[in-house]
Order: structure tokens, then sequence, then C-alpha cells
């Protein structure tokens, strides 16, 4: 069984690459969380997990992370992708992602919507958001990427 983790903090990044798979990795890079191993996880941020931007963790750790992104092929076209936390007074918090072919700003709103949405149907109180967003013009190979990484 996995420990529980106690921290997080949200970020996002974009980049170009020769490969999509290469523009994904130069986005994690750009995100600061190129040299860590990310263990896909969804939506529920544990109870009592504290915001901790600045937290290093250690190259190659395996580390559950909410994320999303978009890679397009298409030069000129617009890509964003978002993540938020949504906050709750006493309980656990709900994370969201969102991607897609619109503006940083599109991709925000959407977060926003999605979180409010969240704590409606669970019927939370919703006290405070934070979320990170990138939108990127793509040149050749491009990636847009935002994540939550969670830690212990």
């Amino acid at each position: 069984m996995l420990p529980t983790p106690r921290k997080f903090f949200v970020t996002a990044g974009k980049a170009e690459g020769e490969t999509p798979l290469t523009a994904f990795d130069n986005a994690l890079m750009d995100a600061k969380i190129g040299n860590l191993n990310l263990i896909r996880v969804t939506s529920i941020l544990p109870p009592e997990a504290q915001y901790c931007p600045e937290i290093q963790i250690p190259s190659g750790s395996l580390v559950p992370t909410a994320y999303g992104y978009i890679i397009s092929e298409v030069p000129g076209e617009l890509i964003a992708a978002a993540v938020g936390v949504g906050l709750s007074g006493d309980s656990f918090g709900v994370i969201m992602e969102y991607s897609g072919r619109c503006s940083e700003k599109e991709a925000y709103q959407n977060i926003e919507s999605m979180l409010k949405e969240a704590f409606e149907r669970r019927g939370m109180e919703l006290v405070e958001i934070k979320v990170a967003s990138v939108e990127h013009r793509v040149r050749r190979i491009g990636c847009a990427l935002a994540a939550v990484p969670l830690w212990y």
C-alpha cells in the first residue's frame, strides 16, 4: 500500500519537440517535473494536504500526479492545458485537468467550472482554488501540459 501524500503543488509547461514524445518530455521539463516518474492519478486531493510550491522532489521518484496534456502537429494551432485544485474548509480537495485546442483563458475557465460542479455534486463548500495553466502556439510539434504532483 502506498502512503497518502501530504503535499502538492500545481505546475504547467509548454514546448516543441522533434516528435510527439519529445514535445511531451520537453513540456514536462518546462513544468519542472521532467526528471520524475509520474504515476497518473485522478481527482481527489487527500485531506490536510498542504500546498508547497517550492517542494524539491528527488529525481527518479515515483510521484502520484494528476495531469492533462495535448500534443499537436498542426502549425499555427493554439493549444492549452490547465489543472485546478479545489479546496474545502474541512475535508479533502478535488483536482480537475483540462486540455484542448483553445486559449489559456478558456482552459482556466473550464477548470473553474468543473471544480464548481464537482463541489456542488459532493455537497461541499469550495473555499479556495489553485490553478496552473499554459497555452502554446504550435510551430511544428507542440505540447501544452498542466499537472498536480503529490508528495509525502
